[in-house]
């Protein structure tokens, strides 16, 4: 119901004297934070504006997630078949293969990837120049344990281990998911010189699931300091990241954006932020939402294959429409729709 026009009705909310201190410590950030939140929500939705570049397609360096039933056995011929059907024509290049997860000090039991040889085998034969790289990951204790605490040496030269184990079950590659890995953190980057020396020695590309950039300066601090979860890297780490690997893909979703036009704006603002950070020699791939959950932090509605699209080709537009080291990564396989799959390869095949 709208409120009386009385002199009540203006007194700024955090001093109101009804208020308890909690709540006009609540009301006057709300208010303090409106403006700048419909100043944003309107920058977006610019961003989503325009036409992409000519040219702004798939390189053929592109890559998508997959889970963990094509190395334990669950998936057979006829998934394999479809993989394949689903695979050829695009511009994907890199197959991220859930192999672990990870235990808490590091080490992987090779238990869990029993039939990897096979799919590698599959693909060189079904999909020549397709790599099928090692996805390991893990909860990490930033936050709390339980989880892995990269501060611990040991724990580092098990994970090293393990990359080096998974490149002699047969995987081409090792790539990274190790969460939540909060801006500035020393021990990753240790982690991540150790691994290289590991890959490049076998030839092998090392990759990593990279959080969100600052969309404001500092903004990972602030986050850090209110919610005790900064969600994203500062543009430096970010960058310190990726000189240290071969490959880096930008994990560009759940962003809570509520439509369309401000998710594929926030992804056009990602793409120029990351093509900043990152070095000419390091791939850049930029995740597509090919998942359909619906909570807080993620609008299926909203976060969209396509939005997601037109967001990176504007973005590449924008900042670096040359970059050849550069692709889309998909996620994940066994909940992308076929709706996913046709929103790729319409909006970032090589045919205008």
């Amino acid at each position: 119901m709208p409120r009386e026009h009385s002199r009540s009705a203006f007194v700024r909310p955090w001093s109101h004297p009804r208020l308890k201190r909690p709540q006009r410590i609540a009301a006057g950030t709300t208010a303090l934070l409106a403006a700048p939140l419909l100043t944003a929500g309107v920058s977006l939705r610019l961003r989503y504006a325009g036409a992409p570049a000519p040219g702004t397609r798939t390189r053929g360096r592109d890559a998508v997630w997959l889970g963990h039933a094509w190395v334990d056995g669950r998936n057979g011929e006829a998934q394999l078949a479809e993989l394949v059907r689903r695979m050829r024509g695009t511009g994907i290049r890199d197959l991220y293969v859930h192999a672990g997860p990870l235990e808490h000090d590091g080490s992987l039991p090779a238990s869990r990837y029993p039939k990897a040889r096979r799919l590698v085998d599959a693909v060189r034969r079904e999909l020549p120049g397709v790599r099928v790289q090692a996805w390991l990951g893990d909860v990490l204790s930033t936050e709390g344990p339980p989880g892995m605490d990269l501060g611990e040496r040991a724990t580092r030269e098990r994970v090293v281990h393990a990359a080096q184990q998974v490149l002699e079950a047969g995987f081409e590659g090792v790539h990274f998911d190790l969460e939540p890995l909060h801006s500035g953190d020393r021990d990753f980057l240790t982690l991540l010189d150790d691994a290289h020396a590991v890959t490049r020695a076998r030839g092998a590309p090392l990759s990593v699931a990279a959080h969100q950039i600052d969309p404001l300066p500092a903004l990972h601090s602030v986050a850090g300091f209110l919610a005790g979860h900064p969600k994203w890297w500062s543009p430096s780490y970010f960058g310190a990241v990726a000189r240290r690997v071969d490959q880096i893909a930008v994990m560009s979703y759940d962003t809570a954006m509520p439509l369309e036009s401000l998710y594929g704006g926030y992804v056009a603002q990602q793409t120029r932020l990351a093509l900043k950070a990152t070095p000419p020699g390091t791939r850049l791939l930029m995740g597509l939402p090919a998942f359909h959950t619906d909570d807080i932090g993620h609008h299926e509605s909203a976060e969209t294959v396509t939005a997601a699209i037109r967001g990176v080709r504007l973005g590449l537009s924008r900042e670096d429409a040359r970059r050849e080291r550069f692709g889309v990564a998909l996620y994940v396989d066994f909940a992308a729709t076929p709706g996913d799959w046709a929103a790729y390869r319409r909006g970032w095949g090589a045919s205008n």
